[in-house]
C-alpha cells in the first residue's frame, strides 16, 4: 500500500519552519502497513499546489495527505487549488460555517478575542471542494476535508501541528482501517555499511520485510529498523543476518 504526503507553506522552504508534520504523517502511515514513497513541499500558490496535487494523482497512491494552508488569510489557498486540481467547485459547507461562528464566540466569552462576529477571513475557512466530507478540528477553526477521487484517498489537514495531529489521530487513522506494521530497532555492530549491504539485500530476498540502515560512521554501530507485519517475520530476518555474522544490540 502506497501513500503521498503533501506539505504546503512558504515557511517550509524558506526554512523559517521546520516541517514535523511529515516526519509524523509518515510515521503514521508506515505503522499503518502503508509505504510512504515521496513527500511534496510547495508554497502558499494555487498553480503550485495543484501541479503538485495532479502530479501525485498520476502515481495512482492509495492514500495522499495534504497539510497546510486552510486559515484565514490570503496565502491559505489549499482548499481553493486543491478543488482545482480536481475540476471541482468550492462550495459553502453551511455545518462547517455554524461550527466556526461556535467556535469564535467560545474564543470571545473566554476571553481571547475581542470580535466573536464572523469576517470574511472566518467565512473563507468554511469552504470545501464540491462533495467532501469535513474533518472535525478539535484544536482549532479551520475544519480539513476527506475526498475519494479516482480510487486515491484525499485527507486534508490544517497546517499548525498540533491541529493536524488531533485530526491525523481521531479523524484519518480511523478510515485507514486496523492493519499496523511492526517497526523494531536494533544496532548492528558491523564496521562498514558496506559489509552489511549484501546481506541486507539478500533478507531483503528471503523475507517480507523492509529494512532501513543508518551508519553512526566507520568502526562503530550501524543503526537497522526492520518493519514487517509481524513480528515472528521480524525474528526470522534477524536470525539469518545473525547467522551470516552479524551481531545485533535491540534498542
Amino acid at each position: 500500500m502506497f501513500a503521498e504526503i503533501l506539505t504546503i507553506g512558504d515557511e517550509l522552504l524558506t526554512g523559517n519552519t521546520v516541517d514535523s508534520n511529515s516526519a509524523f504523517i509518515a510515521k503514521k502511515l508506515t505503522e499503518r502497513g502503508y509505504w510512504v514513497r515521496r513527500i511534496t513541499t510547495v508554497g502558499d500558490d494555487v498553480e503550485e499546489i495543484k501541479t503538485a496535487v495532479r502530479e501525485a494523482l498520476a502515481r495512482k497512491p492509495e492514500v495522499l495527505i495534504i497539510s497546510g494552508g486552510l486559515g484565514p488569510t490570503h496565502d491559505d489557498v489549499t482548499m481553493l487549488a486543491v478543488a482545482e486540481a480536481l475540476n471541482r467547485k468550492l462550495i459553502l459547507c453551511e455545518p462547517c460555517l455554524e461550527k466556526i461562528k461556535a467556535f469564535y464566540e467560545k474564543l470571545y466569552r473566554e476571553g481571547h478575542i475581542d470580535d466573536p462576529n464572523l469576517n470574511e477571513g472566518r467565512r473563507k475557512m468554511s469552504y470545501l471542494p464540491e462533495g467532501a466530507e469535513p474533518l472535525e478540528n478539535t484544536e482549532g477553526a479551520a475544519l480539513g476535508a476527506f475526498i475519494e477521487h479516482e480510487g486515491v484517498k484525499i485527507f486534508v489537514l490544517p497546517g499548525m501541528p498540533r491541529e493536524m495531529k488531533a485530526m491525523l489521530e481521531r479523524e484519518v487513522l480511523s478510515r485507514l482501517g486496523k492493519r499496523k506494521f511492526i517497526q523494531k530497532k536494533f544496532l548492528a555492530e558491523i564496521t562498514d555499511e558496506s559489509k552489511l549491504a549484501p546481506i541486507l539485500k539478500e533478507a531483503l530476498e528471503r523475507f517480507s520485510v523492509r529494512i532501513h540502515s543508518s551508519p553512526k560512521g566507520f568502526g562503530k554501530f550501524i543503526g537497522i529498523i526492520i518493519f514487517a507485519e509481524d513480528e515472528e517475520e521480524i525474528e526470522r530476518a534477524k536470525a539469518f543476518m545473525e547467522a551470516k555474522g552479524v551481531r545485533f544490540e535491540e534498542l
